[in-house]
């Protein structure tokens, strides 16, 4: 079973930047596909961007050309490179994998969490 942590949250001012990395362990992320996910306080946990085993992309349309999700399967990592961030990309970001086929950014898709990284954009 896959082991996921997150790391480079923090706190930006608008149009700021931030990188989230996702590190892998006691399996490797070629048998997954991978997602960002994010929870904003009182509203439910919602799909970001999602990459294939074949770096296939997708994202969630209010991050599109904004973030970017990326995988190094050798060091077992996953990335979501954050540009442009507004105070409504506030909230809590979570590394997930699948074993689906698809690429998809449903959160039952996934089973396999991290423990989230906070994100907070101020205005």
């Amino acid at each position: 079973q896959v082991q996921l942590v997150e790391s480079g949250g923090g706190s930006v001012q608008s149009g700021g930047s931030l990188r989230l990395s996702c590190a892998a362990s006691r399996s490797t992320i070629m048998s997954y596909q991978m997602g960002w996910f994010r929870q904003a306080p009182g509203k439910e946990r919602e799909g970001v961007a999602g990459i294939t085993r074949g770096h296939n992309t997708r994202y969630a349309d209010f991050v599109k050309g904004r973030f970017t999700i990326s995988r190094d399967n050798a060091a077992n990592m996953v990335y979501l490179q954050m540009n442009s961030l507004k105070p409504e990309d506030t909230a809590v970001y979570y590394c997930a994998a699948s074993t689906s086929w698809t690429n998809t950014l449903n959160t039952y898709d996934y089973t396999h969490w991290g423990q989230g990284t906070q994100v907070t954009v101020s205005s």
